[in-house]
């Protein structure tokens, strides 16, 4: 790999995109070439990167010769399509869609967990469902520690999730709430403005939607623990930008509160939070815009064996997304 790297960032005008471009330049990744792609309806549009400004350019076939890492952030479609022909130019493709996250062939990596499997990489490597990576955040290292067996979780998910249709459709909303005005709906099937909605993604015939079935499959895949078992109910919330998560986690090894808090204490990218005598627990207004995820509310389950419960919260854009997707490029590097 080029040391210092010819990077594209394919969907570079969307939410994810942006804040990919932002993440590479803030944490000083070694660019020697930026090249921003997007579909013909973004052609032309200009982004700043350390100063400079580059153009969008039209994402095609032949969009990728002499690149060497693509991160890719405009859907599954896009990448089922784009990432076989981006990886076969001699590209490495960090993709940020669920389309390759299940391939057997393709490595599920968040890099404060599994970095190693980078290293198994054949063109592509895929970037895991926001909600599982601020979730694993917590309960990985607990896992290390005590062995998870189980989870029952519920999320709370913010419209910035879904894109930036869905944060003016909120912003509106709220305003047209204020004015009196009849409520207008696009994004999501409901009104989203002082409501939440029990869905995210589409259902299974189970009943569970596939967002919800995301932290079991894809958590057995990272922390290669086969056995893992989650129960999750997925919900959008009234919030702009951050997600938050409440979990119930069962173990194999008996677990005290001060043993779990010296243990997420000492876990990369993650701050404890947790004093409610102060009121200080993690609030998604305050993780909005931070690369840390933070923990908190830790207690034991009243209801399960070996039992802890905790509140985790992360910004879906930069952990759950852009940064994750980020230190995938920066591992690469290694």
């Amino acid at each position: 790999m080029n040391r210092t790297p010819h990077v594209a960032v394919v969907g570079a005008t969307g939410a994810v995109g942006v804040e990919m471009i932002e993440t590479l330049e803030k944490r000083n990744f070694p660019v020697g070439k930026l090249t921003l792609l997007a579909s013909a309806r973004s052609v032309g549009k200009k982004l700043k990167f350390k100063g400079v400004e580059h153009t969008v350019t039209e994402l095609t076939k032949d969009s990728f010769k002499g690149i060497d890492i693509a991160l890719f952030s405009a859907g599954g479609s896009i990448s089922k399509e784009f990432g076989p022909i981006a990886a076969a130019a001699g590209c490495v493709v960090v993709d940020n869609s669920s389309a390759f996250r299940m391939d057997p062939d393709v490595p599920l990596v968040v890099p404060e967990i599994n970095p190693g499997d980078v290293k198994l990489h054949k063109g592509i490597i895929a970037n895991p469902n926001c909600t599982t990576i601020i979730t694993l955040m917590a309960l990985y290292p607990l896992h290390q520690a005590f062995g998870v067996k189980r989870v029952i979780a519920s999320s709370y998910q913010a419209v910035s999730g879904t894109g930036a249709k869905a944060v003016e459709e909120l912003d509106q909303q709220v305003r047209q709430f204020s004015a009196g005005q009849p409520i207008t709906k696009e994004v999501y099937p409901h009104q989203i403005a002082f409501n939440v909605i029990p869905q995210v993604d589409s259902f299974l015939p189970t009943g569970y939607t596939k967002e919800e079935m995301k932290m079991e499959n894809e958590g057995r895949k990272i922390m290669h623990h086969p056995g893992l078992r989650a129960s999750v109910t997925c919900v959008r919330v009234s919030v702009f930008r951050a997600h938050s998560v409440a979990v119930s986690a069962e173990f194999e090894k008996p677990v005290t509160v001060e043993a779990a808090r010296a243990v997420l204490a000492k876990a990369p990218g993650l701050d404890v939070v947790d004093d409610p005598a102060n009121k200080a627990y993690p609030m998604p207004l305050d993780l909005s815009g931070r690369y840390n995820c933070a923990v908190g509310r830790l207690r034991l389950d009243c209801a399960l064996d070996n039992g802890l419960c905790f509140w985790v919260s992360g910004d879906q854009l930069l952990k759950g997304a852009a940064l994750n997707a980020v230190q995938i490029a920066e591992e690469l590097l290694k």
